[in-house]
């Protein structure tokens, strides 16, 4: 039992991390693949359309699983800001560097299909509605993670600043989900409930969401891990073994 542990713990190593990354990437890039498209053919031409919004509720397969990508990811990044500034673990700061930016375009696309949504619905791009504004808000702490990280030239630095930020910042994520409850709000409520509320959609629409849900959560995996393998190299391009990999992969 022990021994399995402390082989778990050697991938908390950028050295050890590196090439298990390699090894995952194209199998969670294929599945992205796989399920999107999936998703996307039952989005247009499997699910029927609604009774109430007609074809233009058909957004909400890119919409709702964007939101929720936005808020997961960001909670995924502050646990591990807040896990390299506790235990001063470099592994743990590169990847929170490296989820932002996925995090930053899922609450960006969930705020553009928003508005395609709500002009037809509501007649307008954009309302000040809470949700709306909660998650305006989500999209500038990414964007405020990566441009602190990105003006502070000292790497550590630059890690306990954007950890301070994302710890600050994870409470606006409940603040988003629970938003159409607290105040009332154009947004509707959730179709998907959690803690045995069930769901108000059919079930055919119901497992196209899931399948876009998981499918951007596949894509999330594949271009994080990609994007801290070059995070891993710039950082650690003065070790031993960073100097070997290049000398290898040249010769």
């Amino acid at each position: 039992m022990n021994s399995r542990l402390i082989n778990w713990f050697k991938f908390s190593s950028p050295a050890s991390f590196y090439p298990l990354a390699g090894r995952m990437i194209p199998w969670f890039k294929w599945i992205a693949v796989i399920l999107i498209a999936i998703g996307l053919y039952m989005s247009f031409f499997v699910a029927p359309a609604d009774y109430k919004q007609g074809e233009g509720y058909r957004i909400i397969f890119i919409h709702v699983p964007a939101s929720w990508m936005s808020m997961f990811i960001y909670v995924v990044m502050a646990v591990w800001s807040g896990t390299g500034l506790v235990f001063n673990t470099r592994l743990s700061s590169m990847m929170a560097q490296a989820l932002a930016p996925t995090g930053a375009l899922f609450a960006f696309l969930s705020l553009w299909t928003g508005a395609f949504w709500g002009k037809p619905m509501w007649g307008a791009w954009w309302v000040w509605d809470a949700r709306l504004t909660s998650e305006l808000i989500l999209l500038f702490l990414y964007i405020g993670f990566m441009a602190l990280q990105g003006a502070i030239d000292d790497p550590r630095r630059a890690d306990r600043a954007g950890a301070i930020l994302a710890l600050v910042g994870v409470v606006n994520v409940p603040i988003i989900y629970y938003s159409v409850k607290w105040w009332n709000t154009l947004h509707q409520g959730a179709s998907v409930k959690v803690g045995g509320g069930g769901s108000s959609m059919a079930a055919t629409m119901l497992i196209t969401m899931l399948i876009m849900a998981l499918g951007f959560w596949a894509y999330s995996i594949a271009t994080t891990l990609s994007r801290a393998r070059c995070i891993i190299l710039e950082r650690e391009r003065n070790s031993t073994w960073v100097r070997e990999l290049v000398e290898n992969r040249r010769g």
